[in-house]
């Protein structure tokens, strides 16, 4: 089996971020950036099975900037076989639509059983990428597993929904997404590091996969129309116990906020 796992590049969030006030766009610090994590625990579903199935084959699949190239090589270090790292400057800014083009388009060039993925970035957070790509893909989508299962034939698990849980199933080929809830990533060894800088990471131009830059530039953009700065908290009233009344306070306070 073929699986190719997409993974992102994104600011560290233990890191304080803000916002460029004139691109609109987030300041990003390559020295700052990781391999998000939601990214790691799809990785860890694919590694997992490459662990007891033999023959299987993981392949890491980025779209990103020059320095993208440090979240590829973090999942070649914790066992993926090979990477295909999309690069070109005209996908700066481009919007989830063109993403989950360019990479349905990455996915065929490279030929695979199971897409697995994410169910939401980090920086983005809009979780309709999964979604986008098996439409592009004509592809089901068995989205947003807390537990996914792979067999040779399907692949399935178990997601929550409005009303309880719903277990899922597909057919392959087929996309999968999963959620924080899934396997929590191991960590790189000291022989997958050296390993990972001897393992093979294609470079892929959009011109390669038959799309247009020049496209991307003037349509496919997510656009900023304006910015502003939130106003920081102020501190909240401190009720202090002098003579034991303090749990009144503290009830007529959740009282007239109709909290109780």
């Amino acid at each position: 089996m073929k699986i190719i796992v997409l993974v992102k590049q994104v600011p560290d969030t233990s890191e304080e971020r803000t916002l460029d006030t004139e691109s609109g766009f987030l300041e990003r610090d390559p020295q700052g950036n990781v391999l998000d994590e939601i990214s790691e625990r799809a990785l860890e579903v694919a590694l997992r099975h490459k662990d007891s199935h033999k023959g299987t084959e993981v392949v890491a699949l980025t779209i990103g900037p020059s320095d993208a190239l440090k979240a590829l090589r973090k999942a070649l270090s914790m066992g993926a076989d090979s990477g295909v790292h999309v690069a070109d400057d005209a996908l700066a800014g481009a919007d989830a639509m063109w993403t989950s083009r360019v990479l349905a388009a990455a996915a065929s060039a490279e030929g695979f059983d199971l897409v697995i993925t994410g169910n939401e970035s980090t920086d983005g957070k809009c979780g309709v990428v999964p979604a986008m790509l098996a439409e592009h893909l004509r592809l089901p989508l068995v989205g947003s597993l807390d537990s996914p299962g792979i067999s040779a034939e399907s692949v399935s698990g178990r997601r929550e929904c409005g009303t309880g849980t719903m277990t899922v199933r597909a057919g392959l080929p087929a996309v999968m997404s999963v959620t924080e809830r899934s396997a929590e990533a191991r960590f790189p060894t000291f022989k997958g590091i050296l390993t990972a800088k001897k393992k093979s990471v294609k470079n892929v131009a959009l011109a390669e996969l038959g799309l247009s830059g020049a496209t991307v530039s003037t349509a496919g953009r997510s656009v900023i129309l304006s910015v502003a700065r939130v106003e920081g908290r102020s501190g909240g009233r401190k009720i202090v116990d002098h003579n034991g009344s303090a749990a009144t306070e503290l009830m007529e306070f959740l009282a007239d906020r109709q909290l109780l």
